[in-house]
C-alpha cells in the first residue's frame, strides 16, 4: 500500500468516526439530579427524627424550612437566641449538636436553633435522629440566614442574638464540648 492509499484510508476512517460521533441518537434526556429524596422518605425521616416544633419568630425574618414538619417559617434575629450553623459532613458539628441539645433542656436556657446548611434535608434529618437531637431545627437551603449574619464558611458557627437584636459570633470555645461552656458563652 503506497502513501497516498494510506492517507486515503486514514481520511475515510476519520470521516466515518466523525459521522458516528455526530449522528443523532434517539435517547430521551436523563432527568435532572434531585437535591432531596422522594417526599415519602423525607416524611418518614421527619417522623423518625421527632424534632420539637419550630416556633415562627415573626416579621422581618429570613425564610427557612422547619426540619420537623417541612413548613416554611420566618426566623427573625430577635433574642435572646442561640443560632448554630451546621452540616452533616462536619465532624465537630456532630459532636456539638448533642451538647447544644443538653444545654437547651436546662431551666432558663436560651432557645437554641440549629440551622442546617451545605447538606440535604434528608441527610440532616437522618443525622439528628441518629444523634438523638430533638431541637427545633431549620434548613437554610438558600443560605439566606447565613448571609444575613455574615457567617464564616468553616463550621460549626454559633451566634448569640441579644435582646436588642445584636448578633455576635461565639469563638471561645470554637466548638462546644459541654453544656457549661454554652451557658458561659451566652452570659
Amino acid at each position: 500500500m503506497n502513501t497516498r492509499s494510506r492517507w486515503l484510508v486514514l481520511a475515510l476512517v476519520l470521516g466515518i468516526a466523525g459521522v458516528v460521533a455526530l449522528w443523532p441518537r434517539d435517547r430521551s434526556p436523563e432527568p435532572p439530579p434531585t437535591s432531596t429524596r422522594p417526599s415519602q422518605d423525607v416524611a418518614a425521616l421527619r417522623a423518625q427524627a421527632q424534632l420539637r416544633p419550630c416556633v415562627p419568630s415573626g416579621e422581618g425574618g429570613v425564610d427557612v424550612t422547619c426540619l420537623g414538619d417541612g413548613t416554611r417559617t420566618a426566623l427573625a434575629l430577635k433574642g435572646p437566641l442561640l443560632i448554630n450553623f451546621w452540616a452533616t459532613w462536619c465532624q465537630p458539628c456532630q459532636e456539638e449538636l448533642p451538647v447544644l441539645d443538653s444545654y437547651a433542656k436546662q431551666p432558663g436556657a436560651v432557645p437554641v436553633v440549629p440551622v442546617l446548611v451545605d447538606s440535604r434535608e434528608a441527610d440532616g434529618l437522618e443525622l439528628l435522629a441518629r444523634l438523638g437531637v430533638r431541637l427545633p431545627s431549620v434548613y437554610d437551603g438558600a443560605d439566606e440566614l447565613r448571609k444575613r449574619v455574615k457567617a464564616p464558611l468553616p463550621l460549626p458557627a454559633t451566634y448569640y442574638v441579644g435582646a436588642d437584636g445584636s448578633v455576635r459570633l461565639i469563638t471561645d470555645p470554637p466548638v462546644f464540648k459541654a453544656p457549661e461552656q454554652v451557658e458561659k458563652a451566652v452570659r
